[in-house]
């Protein structure tokens, strides 16, 4: 409860909020407000869900249930991906894999393992289909196919660099979602 309070009145404090003017725009009570920063009483359902649509937060975060931060495990998490080295779609296994255990109990797994997955689901059609079209037009001898083993290559690079650019940014950086989102596979 004592948290919950807290992290209140910091959000307030860094979106330049008075305590006045979070309740008039949560169309809540300031006394209700005082009450919860002061670790008097805790919101609940909708007085909490109209606090958090002001302050541009999920519910969710707020509240934490049991939840850590674990910048380490969410390093390792990116660095997971690159077992497509080894394995063919192990970086989709690992990564979802390890999501799946912890995505309830580490702050920021959820939304990051979405966004990394999604990424890898692409990344992965996108290097197969490159990778066979190369060699089927190098089977059929078709033209100037050279530009496919290239975009191999380039897309592997690049599945090695992200993950160790992103797990190094975690480390230093607050939690969130770094991968280029084109397509959400995964929600």
């Amino acid at each position: 409860m004592n948290e919950i309070g807290k992290k209140i009145k910091e959000l307030r404090k860094k979106k330049g909020l008075s305590q006045e003017e979070l309740a008039e725009s949560a169309k809540v009570n300031l006394r209700t407000i005082q009450r919860i920063e002061n670790n008097e009483s805790e919101p609940r359902g909708k007085t909490l869900n109209l606090i958090c649509d002001v302050l541009d937060i999920n519910a969710e975060d707020i509240l934490d249930y049991g939840k850590k931060t674990d910048q380490s495990y969410l390093a390792i998490f990116h660095l997971s991906v690159i077992i497509f080295l080894v394995i063919p779609v192990g970086n989709i296994i690992l990564p979802l894999i390890l999501w799946m255990t912890k995505k309830d109990k580490i702050i920021g797994l959820k939304e990051i393992g979405v966004n990394l997955l999604n990424f890898q689901i692409i990344w992965s059609v996108f290097a197969f289909l490159s990778i066979t079209a190369y060699g089927f037009f190098k089977i059929m001898h078709y033209g100037k196919h050279d530009f496919l083993f290239y975009l191999f290559i380039g897309l592997y690079l690049l599945n090695i660099i992200l993950p160790i650019v992103f797990a190094l940014r975690t480390k230093k950086e607050e939690p969130k979602a770094m991968y280029p989102n084109l397509i959400r596979i995964i929600k």
